[in-house]
């Protein structure tokens, strides 16, 4: 694009640790440095390729650590590493939430969705920086032979589905953090972070009422004390018109109020489902999937004017150059 603007030189810290957490080796790093973050179901990755010498010296569990502008990025463990025939080592690491796949059984009551989180970290002896407190108590839950991310996204999928409210699980340098979306604004008012024609090379824009649209909620309840089963639906007559039916279906657990569940469905599936996704938008350290930044661009239907949240994202880091690919929603927008 004409005008655009070049990436900054960029100064990059990469140290690795051996097994015994002995030494750390700062390696000659070959090729750039890739940091990719998923808002749901997956851990930070991080990888990047070294120069094997006589020096060098991890395996996996090896830590990692790695500081851009003096920014910390990201901490966490060597996973993989594949070896070629001129001594170049590729690797991968992830942060702590890999640890989150293991799976298990629990059943738990009358918990948060971030006393959840904090009981699990205990267990696994994994480290709990900022938990924000998310509202909504759970009842009862029993979570059998499940992951330990689906658990801690049941939870918050709860809470989103009963209350409305969003709220964004990461690991922050090595320590696990979840915040309200609203706490996950990159800058501050009056500097937020902006992407523009300017600042994006490319963009891939879709627009869809087949997958997460629905206009009708249907829920209902087998109540044992009465014998009959309640059924409570919300919906939109005029998007029912105009798309058909596409209704939502689950069950109820005693406790939950039904209507209330119907009505924050439907406010979040009634509408169009959205994606948009950017590619090489100039760097910046502080965004990752769960941010929310400002966009302002011209999507041919629309104009977005609007913060919008990155669902996911992938930073390439070179000597002299940061850029960023992003998948975002926002509004009517769904990653």
């Amino acid at each position: 694009m004409t005008g655009r603007r070049k990436a900054n030189q960029v100064d990059i810290e990469l140290l690795i640790g051996n097994e015994d957490g002995t030494k750390i080796y700062a390696p000659a790093v070959e090729e750039g440095i890739e940091w990719t973050t998923e808002r749901q179901g997956a851990p930070g990755k991080l990888t990047f390729k070294v120069l094997k010498d006589d020096v060098l010296d991890f395996s996996e569990g090896s830590p990692v650590r790695l500081r851009v502008d003096g920014d910390e990025i990201f901490f966490g463990f060597v996973f993989k590493q594949q070896r070629s025939k001129e001594q170049i080592i590729s690797v991968t690491a992830y942060d702590q939430l890999r640890y989150l796949k293991n799976k298990d059984t629990i059943t738990y009551e009358n918990k948060t969705a971030d006393q959840l989180l904090q009981m699990i970290a205990a267990d696994y002896g994994m480290n709990a920086g900022v938990l924000e407190h998310t509202g909504y108590v759970i009842g009862s839950r029993v979570e059998e032979n499940t992951s330990l991310f689906e658990m801690v996204q049941n939870a918050l999928d709860l809470t989103l589905q009963n209350t409305g409210e969003l709220f964004v699980l990461y690991d922050d340098f090595g320590k696990l953090a979840l915040k309200h979306l609203s706490s996950m604004a990159v800058g501050s008012p009056g500097a937020y972070l902006m992407v523009d024609e300017e600042t994006c090379e490319t963009f891939d824009y879709t627009s869809s009422i087949d997958d997460n649209t629905f206009a009708k909620i249907k829920l209902t309840y087998d109540n044992e004390d009465t014998g009959f089963r309640e059924v409570y639906i919300a919906k939109d007559s005029e998007n029912l018109n105009r798309w058909g039916v596409l209704q939502y279906f689950d069950t109820l657990k005693k406790g939950e109020n039904g209507q209330a569940k119907a009505d924050a469905l439907l406010r979040l599936y009634n509408k169009k489902t959205r994606s948009l996704k950017l590619t090489n938008v100039l760097g910046d350290n502080r965004v990752r999937a769960g941010s929310m930044i400002a966009v302002n661009l011209n999507l041919g239907d629309m104009q977005i004017m609007n913060f919008m949240l990155v669902e996911s994202c992938k930073h390439s880091y070179k000597e002299s150059e940061h850029w960023m690919d992003l998948t975002l929603r926002g509004g009517e927008f769904i990653g």
